[in-house]
């Protein structure tokens, strides 16, 4: 991708800084993905970009350039989610910090990218010690579906078998939920009745969110390879290991 592009939808999922006084800022776009650019002087004192180039900040950008590294030229500020509470925050940097620790750079997916503008939007809506899982676990899913390991919550792909009620089944990254859980199934004991539920999108069940967490924490490890998240340290000191959503 080469040369100018103007007015392009973007949010800020990550920045620091770049040389003497730019910042390197990560930005995720509609048409172009996750790309990179330099906001020259943008790290100095007087310099405006400073405060408006923060996470979760959207922006229509023009930029330029010929490398991955592209030039930011100039930005339009637009109406801003405000994550007030803590946990709403901690999971939107989580948010953040997978697209920009997984998505590849230059990979256009416009759905994700609507995905995360919904997501957003919820978490600025969350009160104070308030249910951020589905959240999470909905645009996790969206996520795995961008990248190619989407799966079936109510069919098994080994049988291709619907699954029942009072049944256990298994989850792998690379095959979805099976039916059986052999040496090379990651994660087993996934109860049917929590799989038919959240292939419903229903997260009112405890032993449903429960699984999902399970599965998406099985599945967002393997998306990174053994890279730790600093977002779920974040976590970690933040609420006690009963209320983790991550």
């Amino acid at each position: 991708m080469r040369g100018a592009v103007h007015q392009e939808p973007a949010y800020v999922i990550h920045r620091r800084p770049w040389r003497e006084t730019a910042l390197q800022v990560d930005v995720f776009t509609l048409n172009h993905g996750r790309m990179s650019v330099v906001a020259r002087s943008g790290n100095s004192a007087k310099s405006p970009l400073k405060a408006q180039l923060q996470p979760f900040q959207p922006l229509l950008i023009d930029w330029t350039g010929k490398s991955d590294l592209k030039t930011l030229v100039q930005l339009e500020l637009r109406e801003a989610p405000r994550l007030s509470q803590t946990r709403a925050l901690y999971s939107g940097l989580y948010i953040n910090e997978l697209l920009q620790r997984i998505l590849p750079a230059a990979d256009p997916h416009p759905q994700l990218f609507a995905s995360y503008i919904e997501s957003l939007q919820a978490l600025s809506g969350v009160k104070a010690n308030g249910d951020v899982e589905p959240i999470l676990r909905r645009f996790e899913r969206a996520f795995a579906g961008a990248l190619g390991y989407d799966f079936s919550w109510h069919q098994t792909t080994d049988t291709g078998s619907p699954v029942e009620v009072g049944q256990y089944y298994g989850y792998d990254p690379a095959q979805g939920i099976v039916a059986a859980s052999g040496a090379d199934v990651r994660l087993g004991r996934l109860p049917g009745e929590a799989l038919i539920a959240l292939a419903s999108d229903d997260y009112s069940d405890e032993m449903a969110r429960k699984t999902a967490k399970r599965v998406m924490r099985v599945l967002v490890d393997f998306l990174l390879q053994g890279k730790p998240l600093h977002s779920r340290s974040l976590f970690s000191h933040s609420v006690s290991s009963s209320e983790r959503t991550l």
